[in-house]
């Protein structure tokens, strides 16, 4: 299938490891031109050897999301350097925790706050593209209880509900906007690695919950987030897609 991605324009926030990387990779294999950041300079350097195409526009520089002011700036350059937007993809979060007050302003800066300032600023560009999309990522920890009371989950729960409203809002602007939930996705270095070595019970329970027995990865989950944001996916909007491979047991109607 032919995705319709080649030429498109597409930004995409932490993306130098784990899913972010992933779908980073797929849509420069796809044809796209892609404009990146994250937090560490030699970490952006590194992904942007690697990606680089010939044939494509890539494009990366280190920012701090949770500065407002220096985000905004980055987006501006980045769409300087694609000339133009049609993809967008917030992909940067905060991560799980549950020992202070202080993961819930993380989140609601990272998760949310940093959500919504990118599709405010790239809206008018979204706009102009004609096959305007955007993909939140949400979780399955938002969509049944998990775990324990944590800001992540509730946060992600509050960035699906922003992707259906918002989606109505700029429908009519032939702007998409979805949500893909992942369930639990396993690579070097991310939480489910962690899990693995410092919780060993949690973790044989999780792969007790899933069907097949395996955890998703990396691959698998930016394969639903790339045809997601894609041209293909034409007939999609206001969608929470959950990706979990059977993680989750609620039937969705």
């Amino acid at each position: 299938m032919d995705l319709g991605l080649r030429g498109k324009r597409a930004i995409v926030t932490g993306a130098t490891k784990g899913i972010g990387r992933g779908v980073v990779e797929l849509l420069v294999a796809e044809g796209a031109h892609v404009g990146f950041c994250a937090r560490t300079a030699d970490e952006v350097a590194e992904a942007v050897e690697s990606i680089k195409r010939p044939d494509v526009n890539v494009f990366g520089e280190a920012v701090n999301v949770r500065d407002g002011e220096a985000y905004k700036a980055w987006l501006d350059r980045a769409v300087t350097a694609l000339g133009g937007c049609d993809i967008f993809i917030p992909g940067v979060s905060g991560g799980a925790a549950m020992d202070s007050e202080k993961n819930w302003v993380r989140n609601f800066e990272i998760d949310m706050l940093h959500t919504v300032r990118g599709c405010e600023a790239l809206m008018p560009h979204l706009e102009k593209s004609g096959t305007g999309s955007i993909v939140i990522i949400g979780s399955t920890n938002a969509v049944e209880t998990f775990a324990a009371p944590m800001a992540y989950n509730a946060i992600k729960a509050g960035l699906i509900t922003y992707a259906k409203q918002l989606s109505q809002y700029v429908g009519k602007k032939l702007v998409r906007v979805n949500a893909v939930s992942p369930g639990p996705i396993y690579f070097e270095g991310g939480a489910w690695e962690m899990i693995k070595g410092t919780q060993p019970k949690f973790y044989d329970w999780a792969i007790k919950q899933v069907p097949s027995g395996k955890l998703g990865t990396v691959e698998e989950i930016a394969r639903v987030i790339v045809f997601i944001a894609s041209p293909a996916a034409s007939l999609i909007t206001g969608a929470n897609v959950v990706a979990d491979n059977g993680f989750t047991k609620r039937v969705q109607l």
